[in-house]
Order: C-alpha cells, then structure tokens, then sequence
C-alpha cells in the first residue's frame, strides 16, 4: 500500500505570509476574493477539505504548522485557497498521520526531494509501531498471567554457589540502555573466549532497578580469563542464592521477580547483593522465547524471627 504513494515527488508551493480567518470560512461553496487577489482555478478550503477528507479545521492547523500552506491567501479576507497540484499533498499527509507519523517527520517527509530518504523516513515509523506492538502484545500476556485466579507457583530453591572464576565486562548503565549494553558486551566476551566453562550471565546492581542506574557486569565462566578491550578476569564471590527458573521471553521476568521476592518474605530470607542471573537458553541459543530459559539468583541471608 505503502508504494503507491512514497515515491510521489512534493509539487512546490508558494508561501505566503500567515493570515487568520474569518468566521465561516470553508462554509461557503464560493467565498469572495477580495482585491487583487485571482482565485480561477483555486479550490477554497471547505471544497479542498471534502476532496481530500481533511477537515476545515485541520487544514488550518496544517497551514499554521507550515506543513500544508495554502496556494494562496486572501490578505482582505483571510480567505485560503488552494490548487489541485495540493490534492496529493494532501493525501500523503492523510496516509502518514493515519499511521500515527508526528507532524515534524512528516514535514521531513514533504520537503526531502530524496524518494530513498522519504522511504527510510517511512520504514523507521514502521519499524517504531511494530516495536511498540511487540510491547503491547508482552504486557497483555504478562497481565494475563498476573490475572489467572491460581498463577502456577514458581519453584524457589536455596543453592550454595562456589567462587567462580569469569570473563566479565562491566559499567555502570542506565536501565533503559541495559539490553543494547548486554548485547555489546556478550559479543565481546563471545570473541575473546574459545573455549567458556558454562552458561553465560550478570550481575545487576539493587540501584539499577532502585533509581535507574547501576553497575552491571556480564560475564562467561572460563578456566583462564584473558585481557583483551573490556573484558577482564573477575572472581565471583561465593554466596547463597534463593534460585528460580523464569520460563519464555523475558518480557514478563518481572512477574517471576515478584513471585520469588513473595517466596523470600515467606521464608524470613532477605536479599543481601546484587541479583545474579543466568542464561541457560536464550536468544543467542534459539529464535524461540517460549524456550528461554533464565535462572534468577538472589543472594541471600537469613532473618531472625522473634
């Protein structure tokens, strides 16, 4: 659909200097010029509003945005016009704001001359509301969860976890900027590493979920760490971790959070560092979510009870 209309070349119109309006304008079928002003052949805005189903109202609008300007204004009147070359103007803006486009990209698109760039300009909205319907899609599911009468309980286990000898890339990141970090930093320590020891994993900072931002270290397990840019040899502590297995795509692994910060409530067990997690199956092992497998790992110490 989208080819019919996006190698079409903006015609070129005058711009004349903004003028306001008189009450009614567009209502009347012929409204009339005032001197000087030549209208044969010109639409007035209320027959241009019923030729490109744009109403009167955001004709204006459009005129006051410089988006769509009218071929002509009467300065005695305040009266637009516009001339038949507008119609696929017109039209374009009606395609473009149908798709939710905000008023500045299309302007970029009227006025590129480029057809290349006017479709990079498309295709980048395009690809911006499929993300947006990808997250829509995430949060309906993870809402469905969170709405069942009886959500299938998440199995909590204590495990006692050795020192661990790593490749770790670290820095402090903003959250928004977590996943494009992670997938720098894993292709790093992919290439530096031949021969890894064990799942890949990180360790996420109470401050970066608390305010935002924290430090996060990623890392894969290896018998010899090397140097070699940003990856580094780090020693894991050893430490206790209340472990539960988030199953699918990660973008209701917060619902699992949830149920494994329940179950260390019920317990007397409160989180004493960083949570740890681990990517026993993920994207970079198979296309498919629903067979991502993550361990969470939350270090852990007793509460006493009195």
């Amino acid at each position: 659909m989208l080819g019919s209309w996006v190698g079409w070349t903006v015609v070129g119109v005058v711009m004349p200097p903004r003028c306001g309006f008189r009450r009614g304008e567009g209502q009347a079928r012929n409204p009339p010029p005032g001197r000087g002003v030549q209208t044969a052949g010109m639409l007035a805005i209320g027959e241009f509003s019923r030729l490109t189903h744009l109403s009167v109202r955001t004709l204006r609008r459009y005129h006051d945005a410089d988006l769509l300007v009218p071929a002509t204004v009467d300065d005695a009147t305040g009266y637009r016009y516009y001339s038949a070359d507008q119609i696929p103007t017109a039209q374009v803006i009606h395609r473009l704001r149908e798709l939710d486009v905000p008023l500045p990209d299309v302007r970029r698109i009227l006025r590129s001359s480029d057809p290349g760039t006017r479709s990079a300009l498309v295709a980048d909205h395009l690809r911006r509301l499929e993300s947006e319907l990808d997250r829509t899609r995430a949060a309906v599911v993870s809402l469905r969860r969170l709405l069942q009468p009886e959500p299938a309980p998440v199995h909590v286990e204590l495990r006692a976890v050795a020192a661990t000898s790593v490749a770790a890339v670290e820095e402090d990141v903003e959250l928004d900027d977590v996943l494009s970090w992670y997938s720098g930093a894993m292709a790093e320590l992919d290439a530096a590493l031949t021969e890894p020891t064990g799942a890949p994993g990180g360790l996420y900072d109470n401050s970066l979920f608390e305010g935002g931002q924290g430090h996060v270290l990623v890392y894969r397990p290896t018998a010899q760490p090397p140097r070699r840019g940003r990856v580094h040899p780090v020693t894991l502590p050893a430490v206790e971790l209340a472990v539960a297995t988030h199953v699918g795509g990660h973008d209701d692994i917060d619902v699992t959070y949830g149920q494994v910060g329940a179950w260390l409530v019920a317990n007397a067990l409160a989180v004493a560092g960083p949570i740890r997690e681990t990517y026993l199956i993920g994207p970079r092992d198979t296309a498919d979510p629903s067979a991502w497998r993550t361990e969470i790992g939350w270090p852990v110490f007793r509460v006493a009870v009195r």
